[in-house]
């Protein structure tokens, strides 16, 4: 199996750059695209289902901003858009893919490199998100809150609402309390023993090793002590895999790279797309790569080839 995730910073752009012919010589069986920065209106027919995929989105509610999509060989068996929280739900953050034996997850985790706003919103984000990491390990929830929200009926799925009860917990990451939150859904992931590869743009460089210029960056987003103190948590204690890390423990790769100072032409980069998997599945990979002979985005494609 061949798992491909890629940000795109737009999607009708990274088309005009040849992102769907490099595509169709991929041979994947999945693709995570994030930041669409479109609509459904927006999106062409090549753009919806590439030949020989099923395509899945989860649109932002503001124009030409964020989203995440996704692309499949086989049809899925049910597809989840969002989290149950409105104020990320409507920026498009969050689709799920399930299949009979394992989910798939398109993610793309807030920025806050634009200033201490929305460095505020990716903290909340972070603080919400960890217990429903948690949930997909735990033998018992965490806490319960939210719905689950299936895509319309148009696109061949039944509309379902299952609230769950509300437990308020304080977050350490945020100033002011949140609800930590869960689904139904992640009872049935857990219950059922499957794996889950949680694919995207996670704006969060784990280790030294992963950004060009760490220590210039210590107290800039995206390589804050919290940030990579969180990667470390879902890592080491919630046991999610960072795959590629796995594959190779001491190679330096980047998958950004800013547009400023040739920093691609340098190589001047930042790791911050994952693939992060239960440890069923990362055990099965074997290679990964991330393509920078073309550039469709400032981002590069994340390539995984499991068994």
């Amino acid at each position: 199996m061949r798992i491909i995730t890629v940000n795109l910073n737009g999607i009708r752009s990274a088309a005009g750059k040849g992102f769907y012919e490099w595509l169709d010589g991929q041979d994947a069986d999945i693709v995570c695209l994030q930041e669409l920065k479109a609509q459904e209106q927006d999106m062409t027919a090549q753009m919806l289902a590439p030949p020989g995929y099923h395509g899945y989105f989860h649109y932002a509610e503001k124009k030409g901003y964020s989203g995440v999509g996704l692309y499949c060989r086989d049809q899925p068996k049910q597809v989840i858009a969002g989290l149950g929280i409105a104020e990320f739900d409507s920026e498009g953050r969050y689709l799920c893919v399930d299949f009979t034996n394992f989910s798939v997850v398109s993610l793309y985790l807030p920025s806050g490199s634009s200033g201490e706003d929305r460095q505020a919103v990716k903290f909340k984000f972070m603080a919400a998100f960890l217990p429903h990491l948690r949930n997909m390990m735990a033998p018992t929830p965490v806490s319960e809150r939210g719905a689950t929200r299936l895509l319309p009926q148009s696109a061949g799925f039944a509309i379902t609402s299952d609230l769950a009860s509300v437990i308020g917990s304080s977050s350490r990451m945020a100033s002011s309390s949140i609800s930590n939150v869960s689904q139904p859904h992640l009872r049935k992931l857990r219950n059922s023993g499957r794996e889950v590869v949680i694919c995207g743009d996670w704006n969060i460089a784990h280790q030294q090793i992963d950004l060009k210029n760490w220590r210039g960056n210590k107290k800039n987003s995206g390589f804050l002590p919290e940030e990579r103190a969180w990667l470390t948590e879902i890592f080491d204690e919630v046991g999610f895999v960072d795959v590629y890390r796995k594959l190779y423990p001491d190679q330096q790769a980047y998958t950004w790279w800013s547009n400023r100072g040739q920093a691609w032409a340098k190589d001047v980069g930042w790791r911050i797309d994952y693939q992060i998997a239960t440890p069923g599945i990362a055990a099965l990979a074997e290679t990964a790569s991330i393509y920078k002979a073309q550039r469709f985005s400032d981002h590069a494609p994340l390539t995984i080839d499991y068994k």
